[in-house]
Protein backbone atom coordinates (compact mmCIF):
# COMPACT_ATOMS: atom_id res chain seq x y z
CA UNK A 1 0.00 0.00 0.00
CA UNK A 2 1.25 3.46 -0.92
CA UNK A 3 2.19 5.52 2.12
CA UNK A 4 0.42 8.81 2.70
CA UNK A 5 2.81 11.72 2.04
CA UNK A 6 2.92 14.21 4.91
CA UNK A 7 4.80 17.51 4.88
CA UNK A 8 6.11 18.76 8.22
CA UNK A 9 6.23 22.51 8.77
CA UNK A 10 7.76 22.97 12.20
CA UNK A 11 8.21 26.19 14.10
CA UNK A 12 7.45 28.33 17.11
CA UNK A 13 4.44 29.91 15.35
CA UNK A 14 4.79 32.89 17.68
CA UNK A 15 2.26 33.75 16.26
CA UNK A 16 1.22 31.78 13.18
CA UNK A 17 0.60 34.11 10.21
CA UNK A 18 -0.69 34.06 6.63
CA UNK A 19 2.80 33.39 5.29
CA UNK A 20 2.87 30.02 7.08
CA UNK A 21 -0.51 29.12 5.60
CA UNK A 22 0.50 30.25 2.10
CA UNK A 23 3.61 28.04 2.14
CA UNK A 24 1.69 25.05 3.55
CA UNK A 25 -1.12 25.52 1.03
CA UNK A 26 1.33 25.80 -1.88
CA UNK A 27 3.27 22.69 -0.81
CA UNK A 28 0.08 20.66 -0.44
CA UNK A 29 -1.40 21.71 -3.79
CA UNK A 30 1.69 21.91 -6.01
CA UNK A 31 3.91 19.03 -4.80
CA UNK A 32 3.39 15.33 -4.07
CA UNK A 33 2.17 15.96 -0.50
CA UNK A 34 -1.25 14.71 0.66
CA UNK A 35 -1.26 16.74 3.89
CA UNK A 36 0.80 19.32 5.77
CA UNK A 37 1.21 19.04 9.53
CA UNK A 38 2.20 22.08 11.58
CA UNK A 39 4.50 20.92 14.39
CA UNK A 40 4.48 23.52 17.16
CA UNK A 41 7.87 23.64 18.89
CA UNK A 42 8.00 24.36 22.62
CA UNK A 43 11.50 25.85 22.25
CA UNK A 44 13.80 26.10 19.26
CA UNK A 45 17.39 25.54 20.47
CA UNK A 46 18.62 28.13 17.94
CA UNK A 47 16.16 30.88 18.91
CA UNK A 48 15.76 33.24 21.83
CA UNK A 49 12.90 32.05 24.08
CA UNK A 50 12.45 35.47 25.69
CA UNK A 51 9.48 36.65 23.54
CA UNK A 52 7.88 33.22 23.32
CA UNK A 53 4.18 33.07 24.15
CA UNK A 54 3.02 30.13 26.30
CA UNK A 55 3.20 26.75 24.45
CA UNK A 56 -0.50 25.93 24.83
CA UNK A 57 -1.56 29.35 23.54
CA UNK A 58 0.63 29.01 20.43
CA UNK A 59 -0.77 25.51 19.87
CA UNK A 60 -4.33 26.84 20.24
CA UNK A 61 -3.70 29.68 17.76
CA UNK A 62 -2.16 27.28 15.23
CA UNK A 63 -5.22 25.00 15.49
CA UNK A 64 -7.50 28.03 15.02
CA UNK A 65 -5.54 29.02 11.92
CA UNK A 66 -5.86 25.70 10.09
CA UNK A 67 -9.38 24.59 11.03
CA UNK A 68 -10.87 25.74 7.70
CA UNK A 69 -8.14 24.15 5.57
CA UNK A 70 -8.54 20.60 4.24
CA UNK A 71 -5.37 18.54 4.51
CA UNK A 72 -3.75 20.68 7.20
CA UNK A 73 -3.31 19.46 10.76
CA UNK A 74 -1.51 20.52 13.93
CA UNK A 75 0.78 18.29 15.98
CA UNK A 76 1.98 18.78 19.55
CA UNK A 77 4.42 15.83 19.35
CA UNK A 78 7.31 17.99 20.58
CA UNK A 79 5.36 18.85 23.75
CA UNK A 80 5.90 15.22 24.81
CA UNK A 81 9.60 15.04 24.00
CA UNK A 82 12.72 16.14 25.91
CA UNK A 83 13.61 19.82 25.54
CA UNK A 84 15.04 21.40 23.55
CA UNK A 85 13.43 19.64 20.60
CA UNK A 86 15.59 18.64 17.66
CA UNK A 87 14.15 18.07 14.20
CA UNK A 88 15.94 14.74 13.69
CA UNK A 89 14.31 13.37 16.87
CA UNK A 90 10.86 14.69 15.88
CA UNK A 91 11.03 13.25 12.35
CA UNK A 92 12.25 9.89 13.70
CA UNK A 93 9.47 9.75 16.30
CA UNK A 94 6.79 10.70 13.74
CA UNK A 95 8.03 7.93 11.43
CA UNK A 96 7.99 5.29 14.20
CA UNK A 97 4.52 6.31 15.38
CA UNK A 98 3.02 6.45 11.86
CA UNK A 99 4.34 3.50 9.81
CA UNK A 100 1.63 4.10 7.16
CA UNK A 101 2.98 7.61 6.42
CA UNK A 102 6.12 9.08 4.88
CA UNK A 103 7.31 12.42 6.21
CA UNK A 104 8.92 15.27 4.29
CA UNK A 105 10.46 18.25 6.03
CA UNK A 106 9.44 21.65 4.63
CA UNK A 107 11.92 24.48 5.22
CA UNK A 108 12.94 27.85 3.88
CA UNK A 109 16.19 28.60 2.08
CA UNK A 110 17.44 30.41 5.20
CA UNK A 111 17.13 27.25 7.31
CA UNK A 112 18.62 25.12 4.52
CA UNK A 113 21.76 27.29 4.60
CA UNK A 114 21.81 27.07 8.40
CA UNK A 115 21.39 23.28 8.43
CA UNK A 116 25.01 22.43 9.41
CA UNK A 117 24.19 23.92 12.84
CA UNK A 118 21.37 21.40 13.32
CA UNK A 119 21.74 18.19 15.32
CA UNK A 120 22.67 15.22 13.08
CA UNK A 121 21.91 17.28 9.96
CA UNK A 122 23.59 14.77 7.60
CA UNK A 123 21.35 11.99 8.89
CA UNK A 124 18.36 14.30 8.40
CA UNK A 125 19.40 14.94 4.78
CA UNK A 126 19.84 11.25 3.99
CA UNK A 127 16.94 9.70 5.89
CA UNK A 128 14.16 12.17 5.08
CA UNK A 129 12.83 13.96 2.04
CA UNK A 130 12.94 17.75 2.13
CA UNK A 131 11.15 20.47 0.19
CA UNK A 132 12.95 23.82 0.27
CA UNK A 133 11.07 27.05 -0.47
CA UNK A 134 12.74 30.34 -1.47
CA UNK A 135 13.60 33.10 0.96
CA UNK A 136 14.84 36.51 -0.19
CA UNK A 137 18.61 36.82 -0.01
CA UNK A 138 19.29 33.09 0.36
CA UNK A 139 20.66 31.01 -2.48
CA UNK A 140 19.73 27.34 -2.32
CA UNK A 141 22.32 24.87 -3.57
CA UNK A 142 21.49 21.19 -3.28
CA UNK A 143 24.44 18.84 -3.85
CA UNK A 144 23.94 16.31 -6.64
CA UNK A 145 24.03 13.32 -4.27
CA UNK A 146 21.10 14.71 -2.24
CA UNK A 147 18.79 15.61 -5.13
CA UNK A 148 16.87 12.35 -5.00
CA UNK A 149 15.61 13.21 -1.50
CA UNK A 150 15.75 16.98 -1.46
CA UNK A 151 14.27 19.43 -3.91
CA UNK A 152 13.84 23.15 -4.29
CA UNK A 153 10.24 24.26 -4.88
CA UNK A 154 9.56 27.53 -6.72
CA UNK A 155 6.91 28.58 -4.21
CA UNK A 156 5.94 32.28 -3.97
CA UNK A 157 8.38 34.27 -1.86
CA UNK A 158 6.52 35.28 1.30
CA UNK A 159 8.29 37.84 3.43
CA UNK A 160 6.09 37.94 6.52
CA UNK A 161 7.66 36.98 9.82
CA UNK A 162 6.34 36.41 13.31
CA UNK A 163 8.87 39.02 14.50
CA UNK A 164 7.28 41.59 12.15
CA UNK A 165 3.81 40.71 13.51
CA UNK A 166 4.95 40.97 17.16
CA UNK A 167 6.78 44.27 16.63
CA UNK A 168 3.83 45.76 14.72
CA UNK A 169 1.38 44.79 17.46
CA UNK A 170 3.71 46.30 20.07
CA UNK A 171 3.63 49.55 18.08
CA UNK A 172 -0.17 49.49 18.00
CA UNK A 173 -0.40 48.73 14.26
CA UNK A 174 -3.35 46.91 12.72
CA UNK A 175 -1.89 43.83 10.98
CA UNK A 176 -5.21 42.02 10.50
CA UNK A 177 -4.42 41.19 6.84
CA UNK A 178 -1.26 39.31 7.87
CA UNK A 179 -2.78 37.00 10.49
CA UNK A 180 -5.62 34.44 10.17
CA UNK A 181 -8.87 36.17 11.31
CA UNK A 182 -9.64 33.98 14.36
CA UNK A 183 -6.01 34.21 15.49
CA UNK A 184 -5.94 38.00 15.10
CA UNK A 185 -9.14 38.38 17.15
CA UNK A 186 -7.76 36.02 19.82
CA UNK A 187 -4.51 38.04 20.00
CA UNK A 188 -6.38 41.35 20.22
CA UNK A 189 -8.90 40.10 22.82
CA UNK A 190 -6.05 38.92 25.06
CA UNK A 191 -3.64 41.76 24.19
CA UNK A 192 -0.84 39.32 23.39
CA UNK A 193 2.44 40.83 22.15
CA UNK A 194 1.28 44.37 22.95
CA UNK A 195 3.84 45.04 25.68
Amino acid sequence: MKKKQIGILAGSFNPIHMGHLMIANYMKEFTYLDEVWFVVSPRNPLKNAENLLNDELRLKMTKMAVEDYAGMKVSDIEFHMPLPSYTIDTMTKLTHENPDKEFTLIMGGDNWNDLPRWKEYKRLQHEFKMLIYPRLGYEVRIPEELRENIRFVEAPVVEISSTFIRNSLKEGKNVRAFVPPRVYDFIETNAFYHI
